[in-house]
Formats: C-alpha cells, structure tokens, sequence
C-alpha cells in the first residue's frame, strides 16, 4: 500500500516530465545521444568480444587435451623437414604427429581463378584436427608416399572453385598443375580471423613441389594420454633442441596454454573496449546535466509560480530529477535495441553466431539510470534553491 502510494504521488511528476521531452523533441534526441552511443557499444562490443572468446575456446578444445602444438618461429635458423618431424614420432608417449607446410597458391578451374592458403600435411592431420570430410575422403598415407597430385577442398574453397557443382572427381590448377579433387571438408567456421573453410589441402610431400620448400612450418603432436602431456611436451623439447640449437626458434604448446593465452586477449579486449564504450555514457551524463540546467533556466518563472502555490523544494528536486532520469531511461532503452541490432548486422556480415550477454545488457542499462541520477542531482538541486520571488521576477 505504501509503495502504490509513492507511485501515485509521483505519477503527475512522470506525466510532466514526459511532456517536456516531448516539446523539445529534437534537443531531448540529442542531449539521449551520448548514453544511446554508450550503450549500444557496450552492449555490442563486450557480446562480441564474448562470444568471439566462446568460439576461440570451443575451436581450441575440439583439438583435445592430448594435443601439442610445435611452431617454427625462425625458419631461418634450421631445415627443419619431415625427416626431423620423422624422429618426433619416436619420442616415447607420442600417439601420432601432422607436419605442415603452408603457403599461398593460385587455384584455378575453367575462368575462375582465387589465391588460396594451402596445407601440405599428412593422413594423421585429420585425426589429431578431428576434421570431418563432407563429400570423398581426407588425405592417405599413399598420396604421400607416392607424391600423388591430390587435393581436398575446404567447403568455401569448393563453392569458389566450382560454383556448387560436385567437385569430388575433377580436375583443379594449383599454380598451372593439374591436380584431382579426392575430397571436400565439412564447413569449420572461423576462428581468431581465419577460416579452414577457404584452405585446400595436398600431400606433405607434393607440397614440397608446389610451394618451392621443405621447411616445416608447424607440426601438431598427438600425445597417448592426457596425463602424458607434460612429461611429452619436456621430451619434445629436448629432441627440438638437438635441430634448432636454440630455444627461441620454436615453440610447444598444449591446447590449455593457446586457451589461456587467448582468453586473457580476450578479456583484456573486451575490457578496453568496454571502457572506452563507457566514456559515451559519462558523456551522456554531461549532456543530460547540461540541458537540466538549461531547463532550469527557461523555466525559473514556472518554479516561482509552483513555489507560490505551496510547493516544497524537495517537490521541485524530485520533479528535476525525474526528468533526468526518464532521459536517461529513454536513452538506455534506444541504446539496448541500438546494440541489438548492431549485434544482429554483425552476425550477418561475418557469418556467425553473436549471444547478446543478459548481464551486460542490464549492467549497461542499469549503469545508464545512475548516470541520469548523479547528473541530474546539480540541476535539480539548483532549481530546488531557487528563491520564489526571484524566480517570479525574473524575465
């Protein structure tokens, strides 16, 4: 009873309040700009940034726990070549091992021509990578060991090429060579700005001959067990170093360790971005405080006349306020919808999956109600003030 008492009491200042920002439409728009800005960029990045840290993290652990990594990080310092990748296999817990040389080629079929990554590996790459083929098969330990001109296609490298056909069967141009498609991967998406999707595949060894290069570039190492993980990676290094003569020409790392590397990246991001989006809502503030203060000022005569009749400072406090507040929530919830959509427009174009964050839209919102109250407090308690009768003489 006492709550629908306050709320009926106040309901004539909300009614008032909403008037007035319906007489000056355009400069209530405005001063609303800066918390709409605000929110809708919080809302935006920090959703993006998070679902962009679920998809980085998803991607890196479909690779399992048992999987090392191995990155060359100065080519020039060693060869390193499959007949080093060769000596990893032998290291003891090691289950198996996927060698690769990339690079970047020119494909072709009939008039449509596209440059295009290309992943010389093995048959153990699909397994360690747990790739799905869609359409044929995957790599064979034959193809290369025979240097077999074969190719598998990434599902967006396929659409390119061949425009919706089969291409299992056909025939492609890898830098003017013929090379037949034995495969077609099922779509992966994107991951940290790169797709598998737009990849095509050949054996390791004929990738030799395409690229121009022996020189791996990484090799992912399959370990027995996860608990075998630590004591493999240590045995790794050890055999890395017998080839590399230094510590800083590579790299191994397990899937927790890229995990955590990219989620602190990704925290520290949406943590920036959602700063520096925040300073819109600060200035959203100053906006709402200046235009009160502006209102205060076109209508001191109003406040004179209302402090006549017998109403109390704490009435002209409240009714200020309120105004402040209802910009503010107007601004909050324009923002909320703004942020929405930018989400959705996103999604599209990048083709993926964006999960507008619950706590950060009420976080957001919420932060814009305190902004039009602390700013709204000076304006209001100015007009609150005012002498009546200076108010009523002044023109």
């Amino acid at each position: 009873m006492r709550t629908e008492g306050i709320l009926l009491k106040l309901l004539p200042s909300f009614k008032l309040a909403w008037r007035n920002i319906q007489t000056s439409k355009l400069r209530s728009f405005l001063t609303m700009l800066g918390i709409i800005i605000g929110v809708a960029s919080v809302i935006a990045l920090v959703s993006i940034g998070q679902s962009s840290s679920q998809s980085v993290n998803a991607s890196i652990n479909s690779l399992g726990t048992n999987v090392l990594s191995v990155s060359v990080l100065n080519s020039d310092s060693s060869d390193f070549t499959a007949d080093d990748v060769n000596g990893l296999q032998k290291v003891n817990g090691v289950k198996r091992v996927a060698p690769v040389i990339s690079g970047r080629i020119t494909a072709k079929n009939g008039t449509t021509s596209s440059t295009i990554s290309v992943v010389g590996t093995t048959a153990s790459y699909q397994k360690i990578k747990n790739i799905k083929v869609a359409n044929g098969r995957f790599l064979a330990d034959i193809d290369n060991e025979l240097r077999l001109k074969t190719v598998v296609l990434g599902s967006s490298a396929a659409s390119t090429l061949f425009s919706g056909e089969n291409p299992v069967g056909q025939t492609v141009q890898l830098n003017g060579t013929s090379y037949k498609v034995v495969g077609v991967l099922q779509s992966s998406g994107s991951s940290m700005g790169s797709s598998g999707d737009d990849t095509i595949f050949v054996p390791l060894r004929t990738a030799e001959q395409l690229t121009g290069s022996n020189a791996i570039s990484s090799v992912y190492v399959q370990v027995q067990s996860a608990d075998q993980v630590s004591f493999v990676e240590r045995q790794l290094n050890y055999a890395l170093l017998s080839v590399f003569h230094d510590t800083d020409d590579y790299s191994v790392s397990n899937s927790q360790d890229v995990m955590d590397a990219m989620s602190d990246v990704q925290n520290t991001m949406s943590l920036l971005l959602g700063s520096i989006a925040s300073i819109s809502l600060l200035v959203g503030g100053i906006g709402i405080m200046n235009i009160m203060f502006v209102s205060v000022s076109e209508r001191t005569k109003e406040i004179g006349i209302r402090k006549a009749i017998g109403a109390k400072r704490k009435d002209i406090l409240v009714q200020f306020l309120i105004e402040a507040v209802v910009l503010s929530a107007l601004g909050g919830l324009i923002g909320v919808g703004a942020g929405f959509a930018a989400i959705k427009i996103y999604a599209l174009f990048a083709s993926t999956s964006v999960t507008l964050s619950l706590s950060v839209t009420a976080l957001s919102f919420g932060f814009s109600l305190i902004v039009g109250v602390v700013f709204g407090v000076f304006p209001a308690n100015k007009a609150s003030k005012l002498n009546p009768i200076q108010a009523l003489r002044y023109e």
